[in-house]
């Protein structure tokens, strides 16, 4: 019985990730004029779904901070929205905000991307972040809805603000709702394109 369990817990991820995390409205094909990235590899990303790890060694500035584990339903995801602009503000970075579930395979693949090597110290440098849980497409939508479309971007979506508020880009377009089909390269390029001073 022991042995049968690992194995029937690998069918069932494997099963889970093959489903995305659209909204019920949500189209598959997307207009790539309104793509808010213009990555188009299909690579399977590598990061593992085990445990999310801590912040890397090399993260030991006075300004890194852990990333959001996961999406906390029971968090004030507008206070957290607040303290992230002041914060954003006090130390020259932008603010992400994250919508997602914990339910979603793709919102989990792009945590493990942003705590991967190469995404996590762009976020350290640049991003104040965080995870805004929208349930089932039923928790924190009013709020979503002053910053992205959910009926159109899917979950994960992803939103960059200066620090005084301005929303700089949303990924309306669904970009990250498929991140299973996405690598860290990719998810790398949006932040450097949205960091503070990037190319947009």
């Amino acid at each position: 019985m022991s042995r049968v369990r690992p194995g029937l817990v690998a069918a069932i991820s494997a099963i889970a990730l093959t489903a995305g995390c659209a909204s019920s409205s949500t189209t598959a094909a997307q207009d790539p004029a309104a793509t808010a990235t213009t990555a188009t590899s299909t690579a399977v990303p590598t990061a593992k779904m085990s445990p999310i790890s801590s912040p890397s060694p090399e993260a030991t500035s006075a300004t890194a901070r852990a990333l959001p584990d996961g999406y906390d339903a029971n968090r004030n995801a507008k206070a957290d929205i607040q303290a992230a602009l002041a914060t954003a503000a006090k130390e020259h970075r932008e603010v992400l905000i994250d919508f997602g579930a914990n339910w979603c395979p793709d919102c989990k693949v792009l945590d493990a991307m942003f705590h991967s090597a190469q995404v996590e110290p762009l976020l350290q440098k640049d991003y104040v972040v965080v995870a805004v849980d929208v349930g089932e497409f039923d928790h924190n939508i009013d709020l979503a809805s002053k910053y992205v479309d959910l009926q159109t971007s899917g979950i994960p979506a992803l939103v960059v603000l200066q620090p005084d508020g301005t929303l700089r880009t949303a990924t309306n377009d669904g970009s990250f709702a498929n991140a299973q089909t996405m690598d860290a390269g990719q998810v790398s390029a949006f932040l450097t394109r949205w960091a503070p001073g990037g190319n947009q």
